[in-house]
């Protein structure tokens, strides 16, 4: 039975929930959602362990540290800000969102009634015309620090320092602003240009007891709650001692790997984004952690390279895509043989199926957990415990 929250009935139904697709679970109480994906994970598991509790939130509401919204016109030429309707790019307006960060959703209200004193249109994907396409906020779970992205079609941003002071006046919390700048006709939100209007251009948050920098694009886990939770678990089923040799797949900008460091002998993450490399070296001299080299690499490739070197790897802790992991990489990972493979999942039908081929040859399941990382949706995470047989 999944682990019980605190008392919590059936949400009020969301206005705008059938069109959003956002929360596809809204009409469920918390605890009828708990059930729902420890039923369905259990039946996943069934053929390799009993899996242990679902580990659930505690306040199930606002847990989303990052927050984006669309600007656009309504059909009276009045400015709307909100999500686009589920496989269309209409939009949606959205004031206030069960599972967003209160703060940011304020704070975006607020900027789309500066728009008009401030004769700056939105963005129209029609015509081409009009200055404002998205703005993000992201706010730190420890820190309490702010950041604000106004995404816009041109670097030129008219009245942008009386904009920022009318900003500021009504969020004094607003710990920097940036302007990125997106002017190709595309569906991606972020351009590859930015520049900060006010403070640093990013903010810092901690995370499992470590600092961590958070730019406009840096990949940050939107649930830092659970994210705390999922990680604690994958540090458990390691099973470090201080002696042992970790390498950290897909290691993204480094969480988890610097979490182990403290751990761990040494520690090593491959990672195929360059961007996510560089985010991973600065955090880890952030925070001042010795035992831990980053290299930008395929996982599976790097893998089979250590393997022919007669390198020895103690755990390998694997936090793929929804997609999973390739054969290529699962079969590297069976020629190097470590003693303990922790899988951290986002999509436990495509772990299940890395699992088969994991245990046909060398490995048994020893322990699994279901992570609600994102209640309202049908969404679950979990953490798998491999062991060499």
């Amino acid at each position: 039975m999944p682990q019980k929250p605190q008392k919590e009935g059936k949400q009020k139904v969301c206005p705008v929930a059938a069109r959003c697709g956002g929360c596809r679970w809204i009409h469920k109480s918390y605890q009828e959602q708990l059930e729902a994906k420890a039923t369905f994970f259990r039946k996943l598991m069934e053929p390799y362990c009993r899996p242990e509790p679902i580990v659930a939130m505690e306040n199930a509401t606002h847990y989303r540290n990052k927050v984006h919204a669309v600007f656009g016109e309504d059909r009276r030429h009045g400015v709307i800000s909100g999500i686009y309707e589920e496989k269309s790019h209409r939009i949606v307006p959205v004031d206030s969102c069960l599972i967003e960060n209160r703060k940011a959703d304020e704070i975006i209200v607020s900027i789309r009634g500066l728009l008009k004193s401030f004769k700056i249109r939105p963005y129209n994907e029609d015509t081409g015309f009009g200055l404002l396409r998205h703005v993000l906020v992201r706010v730190g779970h420890a820190t309490g620090q702010i950041m604000v992205v106004l995404v816009l079609t041109s670097p030129v941003m008219p009245s942008k320092n009386n904009f920022v002071k009318a900003l500021l006046k009504l969020h004094p919390e607003i710990t920097t602003m940036v302007i990125n700048v997106n002017d190709q006709d595309t569906s991606m939100v972020l351009g590859d240009k930015e520049r900060a209007i006010y403070g640093k251009g990013y903010i810092e948050d901690e995370l499992c007891g470590k600092k961590f920098r958070i730019s406009p694009r840096s990949f940050y886990q939107v649930n830092s709650v659970q994210t705390e939770k999922l990680y604690g678990k994958a540090l458990e089923y390691a099973c470090l001692t201080g002696r042992e040799s970790v390498l950290d797949a897909y290691c993204g900008t480094g969480t988890i790997g610097m979490i182990a460091s403290d751990h761990a002998a040494e520690v090593i993450g491959v990672e195929l984004n360059r961007d996510a490399v560089r985010d991973a070296v600065s955090n880890a001299k952030r925070n001042g952690i010795s035992n831990i080299r980053f290299y930008q690499n395929d996982a599976g490739i790097f893998l089979l390279e250590m393997a022919d070197q007669g390198a020895k790897l103690d755990v390998l802790l694997m936090d793929p895509p929804r997609s999973g992991s390739s054969e290529a990489f699962l079969n590297a990972a069976l020629k190097i043989a470590p003693g303990r493979i922790v899988y951290i999942s986002c999509n436990p039908e495509t772990l299940v199926r890395d699992l088969k081929i994991l245990t046909k040859k060398s490995y048994r399941v020893e322990k699994a957990v279901a992570v609600d990382m994102f209640p309202f949706t049908d969404s679950v995470e979990a953490v798998v415990q491999l062991s060499r047989r």
